[in-house]
Order: C-alpha cells, then sequence, then structure tokens
C-alpha cells in the first residue's frame, strides 16, 4: 500500500549525482519534496524536472528541498542533471530501496516490458518527517498536480 498523508515517511539514504550518500533522516527540519520518476534522458520526465527546475524559486520560498529520485544510476542522473540544467539533487535508486519502502514500484513497466521502473509519484514531507502530501500517478505520462504540491507546501509556512 503506498504511503498516505499523515503517516511517517520511510527513511532512505541514497547517493546523489555527486556520489554523497543522502539520507531522508538528514533533511529533518526542512520541508522535503520527493519526486520519484521513471528515467532519465525521457520526454515527461524531462518536462516534469525542466518544470520543477524552472519553478525553483517557489520551492526554495518555501524552506522546501526537492530530490528527484530514479532506479538509474548516479552516473546516468549525472549527465542528465548536467545537459538538463537541473538546480536540484537527483538521487539514484538503482537497487529500488527507496521506491519499494514508498511503494512506488512498477512490477512492469507499460514501456519496453521493463521490471523494476519507479512509477512518477511526488511526496511533500514536513520539517518532523510526517507525509503531508501523497500523489502516485496513474500512468507515467501523467505529472503531479504542481499546485497541489505547493499549495501544501505554503500550508506548512
Amino acid at each position: 500500500m503506498s504511503i498516505q498523508a499523515g503517516q511517517k515517511a520511510p527513511d532512505f539514504t541514497l547517493y546523489d549525482t555527486e556520489k554523497n550518500k543522502v539520507s531522508l533522516a538528514e533533511q529533518q527540519g526542512s520541508n522535503v519534496v520527493l519526486l520519484f520518476f521513471p528515467l532519465a534522458f525521457t520526454g515527461v520526465c524531462t518536462a516534469e524536472l525542466c518544470n520543477v527546475r524552472d519553478n525553483i524559486a517557489t520551492y526554495n520560498n518555501t524552506n522546501a528541498k526537492v530530490f528527484g529520485i530514479s532506479i538509474d544510476s548516479l552516473f546516468t542522473l549525472g549527465k542528465f542533471r548536467s545537459e538538463q540544467n537541473l538546480n536540484f539533487p537527483l538521487l539514484s535508486d538503482f537497487n529500488k530501496t527507496a521506491a519499494k519502502a514508498y511503494d512506488v514500484l512498477y512490477e512492469l513497466f507499460p514501456a519496453f516490458e521493463m521490471q523494476g521502473v519507479s512509477k512518477r509519484a511526488a511526496f511533500v514531507i514536513d520539517k518532523s518527517g510526517v507525509v503531508r502530501y501523497a500523489e502516485v500517478c496513474p500512468t507515467p505520462g501523467d505529472l503531479p498536480n504542481f499546485a497541489a504540491i505547493q499549495e501544501t507546501l505554503a500550508g506548512l509556512q
């Protein structure tokens, strides 16, 4: 069952594109936006993350840290982040530990019959580690509700 608003957010430790370990527990005291996305270099994922890039001031104004998470390697994500000029960290969930903890892993990804690809999902976690917004998109082609994410962050001020 997917994580719901009001639940304690599952902790995880993943590598970012700079080869640093990043854990959710280390973010305590800050609001956090987790954006799980299926695969780097794909059209909808690029559009989603570039939308966040172009609106990063909105997230910064609500004192939120944004993390993009996919099952891609940290090297692939590093290239993707560089090419798209993304201004927030991308985390490699290559071993699928975070996607499993948040129950956002496709058994069989609709495109190309790939197993173990992350669903597109968004979670807003407050300063004490409680999920305040949870959305798992119905299909990989759907984008998260950015307005609802912003509204949730504004309410956490």
